[in-house]
């Protein structure tokens, strides 16, 4: 298979997916090493702004998916009668941002953080997607820990968390608990 063709059958596949694929899993399909398969995505991901087709590439930490251009998200609205979701408070904006920079994290972390109750904030962003539970902490009650899901990484148009703005320095950080939590205390769900 030539270059050209690569390009076509990686576009063929994840536009038949519908959800991210992993690189891993394209390596495998592609019988490619992942290196490969990262060249020829990037060949996608140009060809497809060249071509501007209303079409673009994302990768999601270590997965590709295609998806379209923001810049025409309101003729899709109206192509699909799609509501305009309400925005998120800036409550769940703050959950959010202590979940984003602390993951995994507990609902009790978050509480202490906040000063107020969260249940209503947490369930609400996982109902929204753009937070997960992330498996149990290994301590009486085994509270429930929280993160970000790939959802919130294509949500806020970021390929992973490093791309988080930068904390303050100046600033005391909130994460003093999380640097006390040992990765034994922490039973993480297995990855899908």
């Amino acid at each position: 298979m030539n270059k050209e063709q690569k390009i076509s059958a990686l576009l063929a596949v994840l536009f038949s997916s519908g959800e991210p694929m992993s690189i891993e899993r394209l390596s495998s399909v592609f019988e490619e090493k992942p290196e490969k398969i990262e060249e020829t995505a990037k060949l996608l991901e140009e060809r497809l702004k060249e071509q501007k087709m209303g079409i673009m590439l994302l990768r999601l930490q270590n997965t590709y998916q295609l998806a379209s251009d923001e810049q025409y998200a309101e003729y899709i609205k109206k192509a699909f009668d799609i509501k305009r979701k309400t925005p998120l408070s800036p409550a769940a904006l703050e959950v959010l941002a202590v979940v984003a920079y602390n993951q995994p994290i507990t609902k009790a972390f978050i509480e202490q953080v906040r000063g107020v109750d969260c249940s209503g904030v947490i369930t609400t962003l996982v109902e929204k997607g753009l937070i997960e539970e992330r498996g149990r902490l290994e301590l009486p009650g085994r509270p429930l820990l929280y993160g970000t899901t790939k959802n919130f990484l294509r949500c806020f148009s970021i390929s992973d968390l490093s791309e988080l703005p930068k904390l303050p320095e100046d600033k005391p950080q909130i994460n003093d608990i999380g640097e006390q939590l040992t990765m034994e205390q922490i039973d993480l769900k297995e990855e899908e």
